[in-house]
């Protein structure tokens, strides 16, 4: 095996594609897009830069892996630096609270609230550090190619400690009594596009992560890791051909062949697919008899993760706020989680997120202007899909009032010089987004694990997937361990 083929030049498949390169393949790359990233994509404008997608930089030595992997020094193309405060976090009738990965800052602030909390806090910390470390051994960190490798004793009895059962808010519940400990600990969960009250206790690592391992900032944003991978790729000797998107994922008597490109068939000895799972199903390989179980029915029954509603807007003013992330939560976050997941409407008062990049790289704006990067969570296509013009407009206004009302930038109308809107119809369209969902499949337990989307294809040789939608889930950290499992299985495969 010598020549491979990459689909897509998102973040997964350019951590892929880097090691099969380092590895002595030769690797070529097809993205549809003019430049890498994916929805790890960027935004420029009247002398502004925003990040598309990814914003927070967890799990920082996972980012710098991939480079040490290569043989380069990751400063070199992904210089970063601390985050503190990690985040700030308002509520609309509570004080704020803002978090330090700083032991002795968060004690304080942590004993503030209460003693009983701060004890439970700590005891919910350690608690999920020893799933954690249970979790990366057992499952983040190994791909399940038959049925034996999950349903094992070994297997099995990690999954009983990780007690998956519960659901995060309910798990976190136990643990501390304030309510915004509480949602400071369970809304993490909507990174990954899956609501607290129902999505495992065991996703409540997130924030764990957070503060042990530390929250990062890259040099230039987080499109810079996009980039940097994309250069060492091509450093390496790899070859990207942009605006070139793949017609079909090549598949005869069960063996693949390459890919289909311009009319033309590709050749390759085997193939890596970072496109989202399931739209690499129902659009690169149309004849569902090749699919195995994955047929459009199947496709179109799996549950997906939430989508976003996002604002990238060019302000010629600074404001005074400190923090580099804040969440803004809605006055009932139970019926907004609810209105995501549930009813699949707008939310009317919803949670947002707001990223100020150019607070840590003043070159991302202007002198003496602000980009403002605005997240709200919205249901996937197949939940809500009204995304007419006069709706997203309508919807906009309605965040903007927002802002204007719980935030610090409260004549932000007034300063607009520069905006973007995307939607999950952007997802769809632009980045193959199944139903715009931003984080792909939602990671339920029915869709975890053994049970998510394999790395080996189960249905094809020579196929392999990486990506938010297949093992182990979605997340910058997790996405680029689904590349290095989609390699580890090639390898095997070639071996």
């Amino acid at each position: 095996m010598k020549k491979i083929i990459v689909v897509g030049a998102g973040v997964a498949s350019l951590s892929a594609a880097v090691r099969l390169q380092k590895l002595g393949y030769q690797v070529t790359l097809y993205e549809k897009e003019s430049q890498p990233g994916g929805k790890m994509n960027q935004i420029k404008g009247q002398g502004f830069t925003f990040d598309v997608g990814p914003t927070i930089v967890m799990m920082p030595e996972i980012y710098r892996e991939v480079f040490t992997f290569a043989g380069v020094d990751p400063d070199d193309y992904i210089p970063m630096e601390k985050v503190d405060p990690m985040l700030d976090l308002h509520f609309s009738e509570q004080e704020s609270l803002s978090f330090s990965n700083d032991l002795v800052e968060l004690t304080k602030s942590l004993e503030a609230i209460s003693e009983e909390d701060a004890q439970g806090y700590f005891a919910f910390l350690a608690d999920i550090y020893k799933r954690y470390v249970i979790a990366k051994e057992m499952f983040i960190t190994k791909s399940f190619r038959t049925w034996r490798d999950f349903y094992n004793p070994k297997s099995l009895w990690a999954g009983l400690k990780l007690k998956t059962f519960s659901d995060a808010y309910s798990s976190i519940s136990k643990f501390v009594k304030d309510d915004r400990l509480r949602k400071s600990l369970a809304f993490q969960t909507l990174y990954i596009g899956v609501s607290p009250y129902q999505g495992p206790s065991l996703y409540t690592i997130i924030p764990m992560i957070e503060l042990m391992y530390g929250v990062y900032f890259i040099k230039g944003g987080m499109y810079t890791l996009a980039k940097g991978l994309a250069q060492l790729f091509e450093e390496l000797g790899g070859t990207i051909h942009y605006d070139s998107p793949v017609e079909e994922i090549v598949i005869e008597n069960k063996q693949t062949k390459g890919i289909r490109f311009a009319g033309n068939l590709i050749a390759a000895d085997a193939v890596i697919c970072g496109a989202d799972f399931p739209y690499a199903m129902s659009a690169l390989i149309p004849d569902e008899n090749k699919r195995g179980k994955y047929t459009d029915k199947k496709i179109d029954a799996m549950d997906y993760s939430c989508s976003c509603f996002l604002l990238y807007l060019g302000l010629d003013k600074t404001y005074d706020q400190t923090a580099l992330h804040n969440i803004y939560f809605a006055d009932d976050f139970k019926k907004n989680v609810d209105d995501l997941f549930e009813d699949g409407q707008l939310p009317q008062d919803p949670s947002f997120y707001l990223y100020r990049p150019s607070l840590l790289d003043p070159s991302l704006a202007p002198a003496g202007q602000e980009g403002l990067y605005v997240l709200v969570p919205v249901p996937e296509l197949s939940k809500f899909n009204d995304w007419s013009d006069s709706v997203i407009q309508d919807y906009r206004q309605q965040v903007i009032d927002l802002i204007k009302e719980k935030t610090p930038y409260h004549d932000i109308d007034a300063h607009i010089v520069f905006e973007k809107i995307y939607t999950p119809e952007t997802f769809k369209g632009r980045f193959n987004a199944y139903n715009g969902a931003t984080f792909g499949l939602k990671p339920t337990l029915a869709q975890s694990n053994y049970y998510r989307p394999h790395n080996k294809f189960d249905y094809a040789e020579g196929l392999y997937f990486c990506g938010s939608s297949t093992h182990p889930g979605a997340g910058v950290p997790i996405v680029m361990q689904s590349a290095k499992l989609a390699v580890e299985e090639l390898l095997r495969d070639d071996r």
